[in-house]
């Protein structure tokens, strides 16, 4: 386990399922740790799928969640930006798209998202594996296999 205060990374090579399946999945899984969570991605667009795509990726099932652009940021539980900004007081940063870490201070634990097929989204990932570790942060890489997912050395 990571000291407090500092931010542990985490790397999930994407390989059997695509986005749109692991990352609410691992949402799920963030608020079931009783954290909540920032989805940062690259664009705009990404935020008005990703907000759609919350609510009805599965029938029985939704995650709650918000634009950080609308009211009250603060209170949602997982809030979808391309900024920097941290008003829910946020313990998970998922990136995916490739978007950048940024500041890391007051998470707990930041999620790199990446298409293992995606010639761009690998090199992106590899960059920001090279600078999470320049920076001394711990960071773990994770690989999606045929049994889910296997942390790799």
């Amino acid at each position: 386990m990571a000291d407090a205060g500092v931010c542990e990374v985490w790397f999930y090579h994407l390989e059997q399922t695509g986005l749109d399946q692991a990352l609410p999945e691992l949402l799920e899984k963030t608020l079931q740790k009783g954290w909540k969570a920032v989805v940062r991605t690259a664009t705009s667009s990404r935020i008005d799928h990703f907000d759609a795509w919350l609510w009805s990726y599965r029938d029985d099932s939704f995650l709650p969640h918000a634009p950080a652009e609308e009211p009250d940021p603060a209170r949602q539980p997982i809030l979808l930006t391309t900024g920097e900004e941290r008003p829910n007081a946020a313990e998970a940063l998922f990136l995916v798209d490739g978007a950048e870490p940024g500041d890391l201070s007051g998470y707990q634990r930041c999620v790199v998202l990446f298409d293992g097929a995606d010639e761009t989204q690998l090199q992106i990932a590899r960059g920001q594996w090279k600078s999470i570790q320049a920076r001394g942060l711990p960071a773990t890489y994770w690989r999606q296999g045929a049994r889910g997912w296997e942390k790799q050395g």
